[in-house]
C-alpha cells in the first residue's frame, strides 16, 4: 500500500495536474515548489477518510523532499473529517519541529470554525496563498534571528554568564 502511495505522488509530482486514479482512491490536487514552501492547491470538495491516506503520503513525500512549509490551498473543501484532521495535525506536527510551518488556506468560515475547534496547537489559517506566502517569509525571517541571538557571545566567557568560574584554583 504504502508503495502504491508513494508511486503515485511521484507522477503526480511529475504530471501536477493531472486526476490520478488508483485503486479506488481518486485525488485531485496540484502542487507547486520553489526554494522556501511546498504549495498544494487540493481540488476535492472534503479532505475525508477517502483521500485522506494519499494526502497523508504526498505531505510525507515534500517532508522528506526537504519542505518543512507546506501550504495547502483548501479553496475547494468544504469539510474535514476526523481522519482529515489527523492529517493535518501530525502534518503540522511534522512542519513545526522542523522550524516550519503548515499553513491552510480558506476564505471558508465553516471550514476555520471545524479547524478551530479541533485545537491543533500552532496551526496557521490564512484567507489567501499570498497571505500565506507572506507568512512563510517572516517565519523564515523570525528563525534567522533567533539563531542569530542564540550564536552571539555578548562578550562573555564560558561560566562568566552565570556570575561563576568553571576554573578550579
Amino acid at each position: 500500500m504504502y508503495a502504491a502511495c508513494y508511486l503515485r505522488a511521484k507522477i503526480k509530482e511529475r504530471l501536477p495536474d493531472l486526476r490520478i486514479h488508483f485503486n479506488s482512491i481518486e485525488m485531485d490536487f496540484k502542487t507547486e515548489k520553489n526554494e522556501q514552501y511546498a504549495l498544494v492547491h487540493l481540488n476535492e470538495p472534503a479532505l475525508d477518510a477517502g483521500i485522506a491516506p494519499d494526502f497523508e503520503t504526498l505531505l510525507r513525500v515534500l517532508f522528506r523532499e526537504g519542505y518543512s512549509n507546506i501550504i495547502m490551498d483548501l479553496k475547494t473543501v468544504q469539510d474535514i473529517d476526523n481522519q482529515g484532521l489527523g492529517v493535518i495535525r501530525k502534518a503540522n506536527r511534522l512542519c513545526l519541529n522542523e522550524m516550519g510551518l503548515l499553513i491552510l488556506v480558506t476564505k471558508d468560515d465553516e471550514l476555520t470554525e471545524t479547524l478551530d475547534s479541533a485545537k491543533i496547537p500552532d496551526l496557521t489559517i490564512m484567507p489567501t496563498v499570498e497571505e500565506a506566502v507572506d507568512a512563510v517569509f517572516m517565519n523564515d525571517l523570525e528563525n534567522d534571528f533567533k539563531e542569530e541571538e542564540d550564536t552571539e557571545d555578548y562578550g562573555f566567557g564560558e561560566g562568566e554568564e552565570s556570575g561563576g568560574s568553571n576554573k578550579e584554583e
